[in-house]
């Protein structure tokens, strides 16, 4: 079945920007970024345009959670759009039907590099110190390599999405998560789990999925980081498209959760795809 229930999302022009290992949240000047705020005591959708002069309400079709509870930064969800010219070319690519597989991989995993780039943004830790450059003593900052820095692509799309990871982000490791969805019933299956047993303490995890449509395979991943011992603010999700129904599943269940989108879909139709989309992701980026 399709989803249909209208809302609206509120634009606002500041940006909600969360630091490094803090509780709370603060109000800066305007960011690269555009943030949506699931807030689930309320039937709408905060969206925070970082270049954004008014206000505005955009009409969206969304499936919202009812359930109430007290305004504050841990019970609400944030989704980040990128507003950067880039991650719109590569989504316009995408979902050109005539884009050939090697050009539509190519872009998916271009799409990729950009969000972990964004999302990794005063989320990674870092250590300063000096350094002897060629022409005198200079202070420096890397990120920290005691805190593991991991990335689990959810099979197949997955793959393609985060082919660029290791160009973005330093020392990581990759945690293969195959999921598969039945056609009918459009329930979740894993057949692929090389997630560790547990997770190193002070892990940074991106869970990548291109398409968060139904909820369903993101939620069964979400729930296999938290089994091996990750909080929600020790995760990021990272996708190329998303639709109201994964995400009010995902502030559900998880408020508190990071996610990053590339663009925001309406809705989804009966087949579980994401309307309009880009098609069958994993498809289109492997051919078969």
């Amino acid at each position: 079945m399709g989803y249909s229930i209208s809302n609206a999302f509120r634009c606002y022009s500041e940006t909600l920007r969360f630091g490094p290992r803090q509780d709370q949240c603060g109000r800066v000047n305007p960011s690269p970024s555009s943030l949506l705020s699931f807030n689930s005591s309320s039937p709408f959708l905060g969206q925070t345009l970082g270049a954004s002069l008014s206000r505005r309400n955009i009409p969206v079709r969304a499936k919202m959670a009812a359930s109430e509870g007290s305004i504050n930064a841990s019970n609400r969800m944030l989704v980040f759009v990128p507003p950067h010219p880039l991650i719109k070319h590569w989504i316009s690519v995408l979902r050109n039907d005539q884009t050939p597989c090697p050009i539509f991989r190519n872009a998916i995993g271009e799409l990729g590099r950009l969000l972990m780039y964004e999302a990794s943004r005063e989320w990674l830790p870092t250590v300063v110190g000096e350094i002897m450059s060629p022409m005198g003593a200079a202070s420096v900052e890397f990120i920290d390599p005691r805190e593991p820095i991991a990335v689990v692509p959810i099979l197949r799309a997955g793959l393609a999405l985060a082919e660029h990871a290791s160009t973005v982000l330093p020392a990581n490791k990759i945690y293969h998560l195959g999921i598969s969805r039945d056609e009918k019933t459009l329930l979740p299956s894993v057949y692929l789990n090389k997630l560790p047993d547990e997770f190193p303490k002070n892990s940074r995890v991106f869970l990548v999925d291109p398409m968060l449509a139904t909820g369903g395979t993101i939620i069964a991943a979400m729930d296999m980081l938290k089994e091996r011992g990750l909080s929600v603010q020790q995760i990021k999700v990272i996708c190329a498209v998303a639709a109201p129904p994964a995400l009010s599943k995902l502030n559900e269940k998880y408020p508190g959760l990071h996610v990053y989108a590339g663009i925001i879909d309406p809705e989804v139709n009966e087949k579980g795809f994401i309307i309009p989309g880009l098609g069958d992701a994993g498809d289109r980026s492997f051919g078969t």
